[in-house]
């Protein structure tokens, strides 16, 4: 019981930040832009970084429009530099970009007082210290970002799962600089209570094993539904019956929960 009443709001975050990822992953696997969470996480966190170093406070609305600031210059690089017929794959640019953010993150908080604190947080974040109005907040900015995706459905399958053939290139870079932009709206206030490895778990891990377990896009993202909760469940809970760090817990269930469904696959298929 005391378990329940301790970990109910980080455990909902939890559920919360599931729901969305895991049909954000579904593009972002389609769209074979794996890092793309990781760089727009760190690109907010840049702007995060800045704001801190202008004297904001780290979890102030002033030091959130910073960041928002970030992730809107971030869409717009990813956007502008897709490389459909290029040389160089999008996959290139977005390292870059997260390597240059990283970096430049690292040189402003090494002026700052509490500088290691703050790389800490970007990664592990605070799960465990999430307040009921940080979980209200995560589902309204999820439900209204998940209304968008769904009146915008079309054009983001179609950009996707590359069938946007014919689409003038002008229109094919506004839909991707939109699809970016709400992608790193939703990163950016999932970091900010979860971290950045946790996160991204949350994003690629569940949509894989709905790539393993599944047929079908509504299939596939049904199992990285019921995936991330169960996972979100077990790996609460061993952090708290064995004392381990939340984040990192969730993140290693998250791999037990991957090998098991490599294994189921295998099984199956030499059956």
């Amino acid at each position: 019981m005391d378990a329940i009443q301790y970990l109910l709001w980080p455990f909902l975050a939890c559920i919360a930040i599931a729901g969305i990822h895991a049909y954000l992953g579904y593009h972002v696997v389609e769209r074979g832009v794996i890092f793309v969470d990781l760089a727009l996480a760190q690109v907010a966190a840049l702007g995060t970084t800045v704001g801190f170093l202008f004297g904001q406070e780290l979890h102030s609305p002033a030091s959130h429009l910073y960041s928002i600031a970030a992730v809107v210059i971030g869409a717009f690089l990813l956007a502008v530099l897709k490389a459909e017929k290029r040389r160089i794959p999008q996959e290139a640019f977005i390292g870059i970009v997260y390597a240059i953010s990283a970096a430049a993150a690292i040189l402003i908080v090494d002026r700052t007082p509490e500088g290691a604190e703050h790389i800490k947080f970007m990664f592990v974040g605070n799960l465990l210290a999430t307040s009921p109005r940080e979980v209200l907040e995560l589902a309204a900015l999820y439900a209204a970002i998940g209304f968008l995706h769904f009146i915008w459905r079309k054009p983001f399958f179609a950009m996707s799962t590359g069938k946007s053939e014919g689409m003038p290139p002008g229109r094919a870079r506004l839909w991707d600089f939109l699809f970016y932009l709400t992608f790193g709206l939703v990163v950016t206030q999932s970091v900010a209570v979860a971290g950045v490895l946790l996160v991204f778990s949350y994003l690629i891990v569940p949509s894989v094993i709905g790539m393993l377990l599944a047929n079908g896009d509504r299939s596939r993202l049904a199992v990285g539904w019921i995936v991330g909760a169960l996972v979100s469940i077990a790996g609460m809970f061993a952090s708290y019956q064995f004392d381990f760090p939340t984040g990192a817990t969730v993140v290693t269930t998250f791999g037990v929960a991957l090998a098991l469904a490599m294994a189921w696959r295998g099984v199956r298929g030499a059956r």
